[in-house]
């Protein structure tokens, strides 16, 4: 989900000479963003001049912040009718919106189909209880607590898809369910990604919280960039490196967004039929060549076994690694020509 973010005033943006980068007379540059969708955004590439650079750059930052915006479940920005929007008038009007917006719902609807229903953004509801309780968990540990089992049993009565009405002649949409609510946390980012770097240049390497998309090899000479999967043990610990010349490469694990009750870890990946975090794998790495596709095959991978999983990838034409909880990984079998280690 579009999780609450700290508003911040002027844009943060750090340029800066690699001191290892130089490929063809062009030196290599980072932009590091603190300002789209709660997390950390970086931008690497080759250019002439750290000025070429940063306008590369920005406009990347201004588009993927526009999707942002688009996407936010709790905030208004004067002028937008954004998925708060939408949320706000369940059950009561349908709600003009952007041309984009209506496109993500679409897709998130052919996803839903694609996953058999494991990619669900009308688990709003449901996600929003986990969040409250994930929330409250992180600011006081010690009184940590599982969302209430009935108010769960309660919200899941509320994530029919069915009930988002979208009406393209008119350009709104409609949750025909007052009490139902949507959240494209599981792929809004990898979405927003695909769409903003069809005008992007060949040559960049772009990370939205992870999920990391090429637009092209990082030089002249065809090189792919490294890009490494770290451990869901956390820390600096990667369990492998790819080189990727271009498309997405999007990790879901159960490492991220996570609370503890009673000593036990609970992730913000949450199954459908149980309404709770999923528990069949800790990680999945999905490569594929559309971002959005990616990051709802990583959810729904995540939630099924690898039986149905790798059906979905070969439906999909995509390739995937797993990380069981005991063991070591388990791979499609296309993954492991991507790897470098």
């Amino acid at each position: 989900m579009l999780k609450k973010i700290i508003p911040v005033i002027a844009l943060l943006l750090t340029a800066a000479v690699l001191l290892s980068g130089c490929s063809g007379g062009q030196k290599k540059y980072q932009a590091t963003y603190l300002t789209l969708f709660d997390t950390v955004t970086t931008i690497t590439g080759y250019g002439k001049s750290q000025q070429e650079f940063e306008e590369k750059a920005k406009d990347l930052h201004d588009s993927l912040l526009n999707y942002h915006r688009l996407f936010d479940i709790y905030h208004d920005y004067e002028g937008l009718n954004n998925l708060k929007t939408v949320n706000d008038a369940a059950g009561i009007r349908p709600v003009q919106v952007d041309d984009a917006l209506i496109a993500l719902l679409k897709d998130c609807r052919e996803y839903f189909t694609l996953t058999g229903g494991r990619m669900n953004i009308a688990m709003g509801s449901v996600l929003k209880l986990w969040h409250e309780a994930r929330t409250a968990g992180l600011s006081d540990p010690e009184h940590a607590a599982l969302p209430d089992s009935a108010a769960l049993s309660e919200a899941a009565k509320h994530t029919d898809i069915n009930a988002l009405i979208i009406d393209e002649n008119a350009g709104t949409v409609y949750l025909s369910d007052p009490e139902m609510s949507l959240d494209v946390g599981a792929v809004a980012k990898g979405w927003a990604l695909q769409k903003a770097v069809r005008e992007a240049p060949e040559g960049l390497l772009i990370s939205v919280g992870g999920n990391v998309f090429a637009t092209g090899p990082k030089d002249s000479s065809g090189n792919g960039w490294v890009v490494g999967i770290r451990s869901p043990d956390g820390g600096e610990k990667y369990l492998h490196t790819l080189s990727v010349t271009g498309g997405s490469v999007v990790t879901s694990g159960d490492d991220q967004r996570c609370y503890t009750v009673d000593g036990k870890s609970y992730h913000h990946i949450i199954d459908p039929d149980t309404c709770f975090p999923g528990t069949l794998w800790r990680s999945v790495t999905v490569i594929c060549p559309d971002s959005g596709l990616a990051d709802a095959l990583s959810t729904a991978l995540f939630l099924l076994d690898r039986e149905d999983g790798q059906a979905l990838l070969d439906q999909c034409k995509a390739e995937a690694m797993w990380v069981p909880a005991e063991g070591g990984p388990l791979y499609s079998p296309g993954f492991k020509a991507h790897l470098t280690k």
